[in-house]
């Protein structure tokens, strides 16, 4: 059978059964559902949603991630790939964050904790090969590595506050790395297959995330989803060349924060906002992007339908940026941070205007 053939054949069968059994473990959690991440309302932790509903959705992403790793050496009868210091480095890494959202889900884990946790997962990253690697020093290098994995995961955790908003964000940037894959020529790649697979995990829980939802990803997911898309990221991101083979700083910086452009800007927002009335970052309440431009008078599911549009948007740029812009100079930094300023401003401008 042909190569490319027998590709499309796997992948896209891969993809639609995991899409199946995203959809059927979700469906069997929220049927059997009784107290397992469900919020008490008498919590501290601020949510959009009026309502108590299970935050189970987490747990099918780390099924399906599971099953995306053994499945390899089926497929490709490749089984010394599972052996490799850098995917067991992810493995290990996104088996703590998974269970450490799932500990705050159940019993609300402290503050400092979880970051401590952050921290290992970042250094597990580190200890096994994955790591930003844009400098000559690799003190800056780790660095910047573990501020990348702690911020994302506080991001990923911290954007999911509106229904589906999360899911469809981390939906747009599976595609960008795909996208990468696929414009390299890396058709082999292990990392194909668990970015599939979670791909899949995240389109099946949409179903029970989409407005009005019927459950929640909670901290198991978000957790698990930030260290992953830190993890791929660092590889696809922050460390690959672009199509002609060049690596250029800027240039990868580009690429990567347009990629996670809404999870930084509702961060970068939320913090600042809240750091200028005294108050933790880390406290939840409703004065995210999402939540200003509902106060705004767009509907929750406008509000996905806009993100989405931004983050196709920035996969366009980076498309650009990848493949047809070879020679990248001081125009094109300029061009592009013009959008992105303009485009934090889009998001932030409301939080002023609902100050007033």
């Amino acid at each position: 059978m042909d190569g490319k053939i027998y590709l499309i054949l796997v992948y896209g069968s891969y993809f639609i059964s995991t899409v199946i059994l995203s959809f059927l473990i979700n469906g069997l959690f929220l049927k059997f559902a009784t107290t397992l991440g469900i919020r008490n309302t008498n919590d501290t932790i601020i949510r959009w949603s009026p309502q108590a509903k299970p935050s189970l959705g987490g747990i099918s992403f780390y099924i399906i991630f599971l099953i995306s790793i053994s499945s390899y050496p089926i497929f490709f009868e490749q089984a010394h790939i599972l052996f490799s210091r850098p995917l067991l480095g992810i493995l290990a890494a996104c088996t703590l964050a998974f269970l450490m959202g799932l500990s705050d889900d159940a019993y609300n884990t402290k503050p400092l904790l979880k970051f401590l946790i952050q921290i290992c997962c970042g250094l597990i990253l580190i200890s096994t090969g994955t790591y930003i690697n844009i400098f000559s020093n690799s003190f800056i290098n780790y660095s910047i590595t573990l501020f990348w994995v702690v911020g994302l995961m506080n991001s990923i955790n911290m954007l999911d506050n509106m229904d589906g908003i999360t899911t469809l964000v981390s939906i747009t940037i599976i595609l960008s790395a795909l996208l990468i894959l696929y414009l390299n020529n890396d058709n082999y790649s292990i990392h194909i297959l668990l970015l599939i697979g979670v791909l899949a995990a995240l389109i099946g829980f949409l179903f029970f995330n989409w407005h009005p939802s019927k459950m929640f990803m909670g901290d198991t997911g978000s957790q698990f989803l930030g260290l992953f898309l830190a993890a791929m990221g660092i590889i696809y991101f922050w460390n690959t060349p672009d199509v002609h083979g060049n690596l250029i700083r800027s240039k990868q910086f580009f690429v990567t924060i347009l990629t996670f452009a809404i999870p930084i800007i509702d961060t970068t927002t939320v913090t600042i906002n809240r750091l200028r009335k005294g108050k933790s970052p880390f406290v939840g309440g409703k004065d995210h992007t999402t939540h200003n431009l509902f106060f705004s008078g767009l509907t929750e599911k406008r509000i996905a339908i806009l993100y989405v549009g931004i983050c196709f948007m920035s996969m366009f740029f980076n498309l650009l940026i990848i493949k047809y812009i070879e020679n990248w100079g001081y125009l094109h930094i300029f061009l592009f941070s013009v959008y992105y300023l303009a485009l934090f401003w889009f998001l932030y401008s409301p939080a002023l205007k609902n100050k007033r």
